[in-house]
């Protein structure tokens, strides 16, 4: 594997890369590798001379990327897994009712 150096870093971004380790439970190593990855990933999504189309037309923006991998269904079968009784006491539109004849 090919390895890559940085010099001269600033103490403050380095001391600002190492909190950020810290709090993603990373060592600097292993932050940097992430950072770095992420940014060679989001690069390969869409190339400097595509022009992204959806519905026909030409968006504006950053690109659309998925970032989860569950479908909608899997999400209710998770959701009824975790909740599987209804909701049970008024409904909506009684506490609002309740609410407005209350003033």
């Amino acid at each position: 594997m090919p390895n890559l150096s940085i010099k001269d870093v600033p103490e403050s971004v380095a001391e600002a890369l190492r909190q950020r380790a810290t709090r993603n439970h990373r060592s600097l190593q292993g932050e940097l590798m992430a950072i770095v990855s992420q940014a060679a990933a989001e690069s390969q999504i869409v190339a400097p001379t595509e022009v992204p189309v959806a519905h026909g037309l030409p968006t504006r923006g950053r690109p659309v990327v998925r970032r989860g991998s569950k479908t909608v269904e899997q999400i209710f079968s998770e959701h009824v897994a975790r909740f599987p009784k209804p909701i049970q006491g008024a409904r909506a539109v009684d506490l609002i009712r309740e609410d407005r004849d209350a003033r």
